[in-house]
Order: structure tokens, then sequence, then C-alpha cells
């Protein structure tokens, strides 16, 4: 499934730098505003030790990690939702992404301008919501009149429950709140889908915080303070080394946790960072198991075995028979998957069934 978590900040904040060692994509990071301004695009690989469990037991030929997609988005300026610095260019990258994580700067030095001049954590928080709220309103605003006299009639029940719904909306972008902190049912959400709004995408803040502050556990004071406001607003906080994870994309697989053990941490904050947005999308992982090729999937929570099936290939949901499954702690208790089945761990499971983090999973189909 490609879903993608996009990556926004104001100018110099050390987007471009993460987005570099997450991908190793070489994106141009620069001291100057607009270094970004077509979005750059990398898959990463979803940290999963379970992975290699299932493949020390099956020892396949191949192993293949499940993936997810971040998009680097030029840095946002004051007034972008009027055009400022390209905005609108960039606010409609931000409108084909998933997720948002908005990278904060949290680190003082006087060698790395500040587009405002200091560094202020919530300002420029506040600086990027205010124009993801515009925008948002924006396109509210232009909706809303075009309807409002046939929900009045209600002679079409869609577009009275439209209105509805976009009243609350504009309420609550009129007191500069983000759509994501309001309660939608299901069909509600499937209603105003089609907005693509900025503010209702689910969010994350990075810090991006000092080398020491990252090995210490330290809080600094810009970072206590981004921990308290995303506290009240109910959002993820993740503090990352922009250096640190920058040092690491240079690094082999074999040289990192020499690395790790040199500066006394267990993993990267760009693990932490991987796993949260894949989260916040409420994605989960199934596997594919043979002598061939163990291989992880990405699926949305909620998904039906045929839907899963169908991830892998048209055919197998098409011509879905059966799910034969069983869950990675199973596998694990009995080391075999002879010895499971003979224990009856493993499952035939129907159409309805749905798939759950962990399935290892062989799907019968018949086309």
């Amino acid at each position: 499934m490609a879903l993608t978590a996009g990556i926004v900040g104001l100018p110099n904040v050390g987007k471009s730098t993460l987005f570099n060692a997450i991908t190793k994509a070489g994106a141009l990071a620069a001291n100057y505003p607009f270094a970004t301004i077509e979005p750059n695009v990398g898959i990463v690989q979803v940290p999963d030790e379970r992975l290699a469990d299932i493949a020390r037991i099956v020892n396949p030929k191949k192993i293949t990690p499940t993936t997810f997609e971040f998009t680097d988005i030029a840095g946002l300026v004051k007034g972008a939702s009027q055009g400022e610095g390209l905005g609108n260019q960039f606010l409609s990258h931000i409108r084909e992404v998933d997720a948002i994580v908005h990278v904060i700067r949290c680190f003082d030095d006087n060698d790395i301008t500040h587009v405002d001049g200091e560094v202020n954590p919530i300002r420029d928080i506040e600086t990027i919501e205010i124009e993801l709220i515009f925008a948002d309103l924006d396109i509210v605003e232009k909706r809303l009149p075009k309807i409002a006299k046939k929900a009045q009639l209600k002679t079409d029940p869609s577009i009275e429950k439209e209105y509805q719904i976009l009243k609350r909306i504009h309420e609550q972008l009129h007191d500069n709140q983000p759509i994501r902190t309001l309660n939608f049912n299901d069909d509600e959400i499937k209603q105003i889908k089609g907005y693509g709004f900025l503010t209702l995408k689910p969010m994350i803040y990075v810090c991006n915080i000092p080398e020491n502050d990252f090995i210490h556990k330290t809080i600094n004071t810009h970072h206590r303070a981004v921990i308290d406001y995303a506290h009240d607003s109910a959002q993820e906080v993740i503090p990352i080394s922009a250096k640190i994870e920058a040092d690491l994309s240079d690094l082999e697989d074999s040289e990192k946790q020499e690395y790790f053990n040199e500066l006394g941490i267990e993993k990267s904050g760009l693990e932490e960072l991987i796993k949260r947005s894949y989260k916040q999308l409420k994605l989960e992982t199934f596997f594919t198991a043979g002598e061939k090729e163990v291989r992880a999937w990405t699926f949305q929570k909620g998904f039906t075995a045929p839907q899963c099936a169908g991830i892998i290939h048209s055919d197998f949901e098409r011509g879905f028979i059966r799910a034969e499954t069983i869950h990675y702690h199973d596998l694990m208790a009995y080391q075999s998957m002879v010895k499971a089945k003979e224990a009856g761990r493993v499952r035939s499971e129907g159409k309805t069934y749905k798939v759950i983090d962990g399935d290892i999973v062989l799907f019968r189909f018949n086309v």
C-alpha cells in the first residue's frame, strides 16, 4: 500500500537533512529558504524484528521487508496560504500525503539562520498550523455558499449532511483549531474525504535536538515547550538529532551497532519515527513465508483476508478461497510450522476474517 508521510517545517529546521538520512536520496540541504521546491520522495524499510525471527525458522532464499514512503516538502513561511514563498504550490504537495511529519527546530546555532530571526518552536508550530488552517478555511468558505440553498430545502439528505459537517468544520477553523481534533464517525469521514483537508491529516511533531541532548536523553527548554504544546492537542512528539541520523546514514548496517554502542544509545530516532508514522496511519503488517521468500506486507487495520490477498495480487482477491493462517507468536512458541499445525495453531479462515497484525498467511485462490 503506497501511503505517504510528508515532512514539513519552516526553512532551515533540518527537514532535508533528516530526509537525506531517511532515504539516502541526497536531497538538497542548504542554509537558505526554499532550497527544496519540488518534493523529494523516498521509500524506507519499516523495521520489524519479527521478519528475521520468521526467516530463521523458515530459512528462505530471500527476505523482503515492507516499506513506507516519505515526501520532503519545501519549507513553508508565513503567508503560504496566500501564495507567499510559493506557498500554494507547497500546500498542494501536502494535500497529496496521508500524514504530516512536522520538523521543529529545537536547537540553538548562530551559524544556521532562522527565518524569523530567533528559535521559538511554539511560534514555528503555530506559523505552519495557521497556514494549513487558512488553506482549509478557504476550501470550506468556497463550498458552503454553493450548497446552502439545497441544504435548507432538505430535498437531498447527502447535501444536507455535507452542509452540517462543513458548518462544524468552519466553526472549528474560525477558532484557529485543526479539523483533526473534531470527532467524526465513519460516514462523516467518507463524506469529507474528497476535500483533502490539511488539518484533518494525522500530525507528528519531530523535535530536531542537539546531539548531546539525544545521547543523554536530555529535554531542553525548546523540546519541553513542544511536549507541553502537543500534550494539549494529543499529538505525538519524537526527538531526533538530524546530525546523528545523517552520520548513521553513511554507515554500513554492520557498523551501525558499533556507533550505537559508542554513543550509548539503543536505536536511532529515525527508527522510532518510521514506526510511529506507520502506527498513526493505522497500518499493520502481515507476513507470507515460504522457501523462496519471507515477506512483510502493509495493510490497513480492519482489512479482511481477501483485501489483504489483493495487496499481493488482484487475482488473489478475485479468486479467494481461504486463508491458512498462523500468528507470529504461535510460530515462535512451536519453532516449526509442522509442529504448530500438529498443535492446531494453523487456522483456515474465510472471506469475513479480519487479518491481525503479525498473522503469517498462505492464501488459497482459484481464478
